[in-house]
């Protein structure tokens, strides 16, 4: 039986549509080397023909070879030749008929869409496909394979990670073997990470008509190739040594950062490539077959659910198959342990371009042998009609909890600006809680908690400093007239936007970072942070810094007192979630049952009360203590954390239960700095909370 289709998917549609995926016909694209003799392999449905032109290896504009592929069925080309070895140059040429969707150019010489390198040739949009040496040597390194309830995502862009770090080698900075240095690793390491989500390392060109402007695409969600790593971030020595070497560094870094215990995420964009719209670059897939790899109308005019000019249409067998395939080999030949889809919902639109978690590519993703214990997850939108997903993707998928994101920005900043204008928040501290408790209402039961990623800010919009700053978006810097970036942020800038002198006003940013961050890694469900935000990164406003390889989005090393002490919390944070199992539930708890892996939540007023229904919803209460009691036997685990969402501080009672003797302090986001004191408290005694803080107890 075709491995993706198990019997949980028991529709025989459905699981006809999916062994399709594993049909013979797309079996071994691309190049395979066997005794020195290359075959390669190239789908084509709408071709009348396909030639191979292999060119000199140190003038790759001098044709030296012309060979004519032929078909061997179901839409495929193949041709084979002794000239086709490791370390050939070569591209594809196509011939087609016109219309119908169809974009042949007999004479433009095409990327291979599975081709593992490629160099530049002499046009700006003129490349070569290169036969790699792919040999390794892994040396005994295993993927950490570490359980979601453990996970603390780091999403960061290899550049900007290391480009200014005083401990890694200036000719290091900003590459592959810059993000394994031991100095990065200490970094990782310290900070309580598990894994490294990485902005896109596909290989990417910056749009023309950014470059016309004078920019370039920094954050790289703009793929020339699904299988080729990014060149730029090799070392100048690897790119010199050509596409073997830079694949051996991205390796190594994957080695080397396994070897550490951190997990390797990549954010992967399959959604759209760089070829843009239909009068866009032909690089590789527009060539091939345009009619079949991108959504179009019956008239040849192009779906576009991504905002960027083109939708791959995974809709047809080849291009979810290709999909497919890049997966599995960054997933097996670079050992990569889970990725983030761009824009996923693209990736789940049927013929008629509508979405549906049963998808024959979503599915197939999902059941995969080669991609069995890799982490999967879904950026749950686009920007096509029914775009938004948040919480539709299925069984065996994780995804960007948006809502999380929104509702805890809400609680603790733009909540707290309509305080100070109107004297009582909009809302009360139910939704809140919701989120914190692993946003049920979202996700279904079978799912749990661990389905969420939460996250308060990402590389797209604010970072944590700014969201603290700024009342308004900033992007001016970007030629658009501040056009461009997200309009609706949930921002508050506590009294003055941007850069202040007033003490009170840093002061309250600060504790409402300390906030932010004590929430995403006391929260139900698996955190994100992004790459900075433990230190204060500011990116002056400017919430789409997608153009800019500078300073501004560079990761700074250079820190204030006031930045190594919110470093100092979200270490103590992500020690503390580590330590305490009651804080990352598996699964939710029924009432009046008892559940494997979830954690029995109880919640108190600030008089130490059970929380009434009316309380919930009561704008003017936003107190609550949440009790989470993690029961694996002779040693439960249980911790309370006190939540105070007005800026008027309070006096709030320690509850008494039947289990409880004492509370332990661990946690604070009023100091400035973690306190290393664990003071005791008996249930019943009364203490004094700040405005708008959080304290965490271990309760004995």
């Amino acid at each position: 039986m075709c491995p993706h289709a198990p019997a949980t998917i028991p529709d025989d549609a459905r699981r006809e549509a999916l062994c399709s995926l594993c049909g013979s016909a797309f079996d071994d694209l691309g190049v395979r080397v066997v005794d020195g003799v290359g075959t390669l392999r190239v789908w084509s449905s709408n071709a009348t023909g396909l030639d191979l032109v292999l060119f000199d290896g140190a003038d790759v504009d001098w044709a030296i070879a012309e060979l004519r592929f032929e078909q061997v069925g179901e839409g495929v080309w193949e041709v084979r030749s002794p000239q086709l070895h490791v370390g050939s140059r070569y591209a594809i040429r196509v011939t087609g008929a016109q219309g119908g969707g169809n974009s042949f150019r007999p004479h433009t010489n095409l990327i291979d869409p599975y081709s593992r390198g490629l160099v530049r040739a002499g046009g700006q949009d003129d490349w070569r496909s290169v036969v790699v040496d792919d040999s390794f040597d892994w040396d005994g390194a295993q993927k950490p394979r570490t359980p979601f309830a453990d996970t603390v995502i780091y999403e960061g862009h290899v550049k900007g990670m290391t480009k200014r770090h005083p401990g890694v080698p200036p000719a290091l900075h900003g590459t592959y073997a810059g993000l394994a240095h031991p100095a990065m690793i200490e970094h990782f390491s310290s900070l309580g990470i598990t894994a490294v989500e990485l902005l896109p390392v596909h290989a990417f060109v910056s749009e023309p008509w950014l470059q016309q402007r004078g920019f370039q695409n920094y954050w790289g969600y703009n793929t020339l190739n699904f299988f080729t790593p990014h060149a730029a971030y090799a070392t100048t020595e690897a790119r010199r040594s050509g596409p073997d070497a830079v694949l051996r560094e991205f390796k190594g870094m994957v080695k080397l950062l396994h070897e550490a215990g951190i997990e390797v995420i990549l954010d992967v964009v399959y959604n759209h490539t760089s070829e843009g719209g239909p009068n866009g670059p032909r690089t590789s897939l527009r060539g091939i077959d345009n009619a079949r790899y991108y959504r179009q109308l019956a008239d040849g005019e192009y779906v576009d659910t991504t905002a960027c000019g083109n939708t791959l249409n995974t809709s047809t067998d080849a291009a979810a198959r290709l999909v497919l395939d890049s997966l599995r080999y960054w997933a097996e030949d670079l050992q990569v342990d889970g990725f983030r889809f761009d824009l996923a919902t693209a990736l789940g639109r049927d013929a008629t371009h509508t979405f549906t978690a049963s998808h024959p590519l979503l599915q197939a993703i999902r059941t995969d042998p080669l991609l069995a214990e890799t982490k999967l997850i879904a950026e749950p939108w686009d920007v096509g009609t029914g775009g938004w997903q948040t919480g539709n993707f299925g069984q065996g998928w994780h995804e960007w909890n948006d809502r999380y994101r929104d509702r805890v920005r809400n609680f603790w900043l733009s909540d707290i600006d309509y305080a100070r204008r109107a004297s009582t928040a909009p809302v009360g501290i139910g939704g809140f809680a919701t989120r914190l408790a692993g946003s049920s209402n979202t996700f279904s039961s079978e799912r749990g908690p661990l389905a969420s990623v939460n996250f308060v800010t990402a590389h797209d919009g604010f970072t944590l400093r700014d969201l603290v700053s700024y009342n308004v978006k900033h992007n001016e810097a970007n030629g658009e007239e501040n056009r461009d970036g997200a309009e609706m942020n949930r921002a508050f800038n506590h009294g003055a936007e941007g850069p202040t002198q007033d003490p009170v006003i840093e002061a309250t940013r600060r504790k409402a970072m300390r906030n932010l961050m004590g929430t995403l890694l006391l929260s139900a469900g698996v955190p994100m942070i992004t790459a900075g935000d433990e230190t204060g990164r500011t990116q002056q406003g400017n919430n789409n810094a997608y153009c800019h390889d500078s300073p501004l989005t560079w990761l700074s090393w250079e820190h204030e007192e006031w930045q190594e002490c919110l470093r100092a919390h979200v270490a103590t944070l992500t020690r503390l979630r580590r330590e305490n199992p009651a804080l990352r539930p598996a699964r939710y708890a029924r009432l009046g049952e008892e559940t494997p892996g979830a954690s029995e939540m109880s919640w108190f007023d600030q008089s130490g009360t059970t929380m009434s229904i009316e309380q919930w919803t009561d704008a003017s209460h936003r107190t609550l203590q949440y009790l989470a009691v993690e029961d694996t036997g002779e040693n439960p685990n249980r911790v309370l954390l006190i939540v105070h969402g007005v800026e008027s501080a309070i006096d709030v009672t320690l509850p008494t239960t039947s289990d409880a003797t004492r509370y332990v302090s661990l946690w604070s986001s009023a100091d400035e700095r973690p306190s290393a004191v664990e003071s005791v408290h008996a249930p019943g005694d009364v203490i004094a909370v700040p405005g708008t803080s959080m304290r965490l107890f271990r309760v004995e």
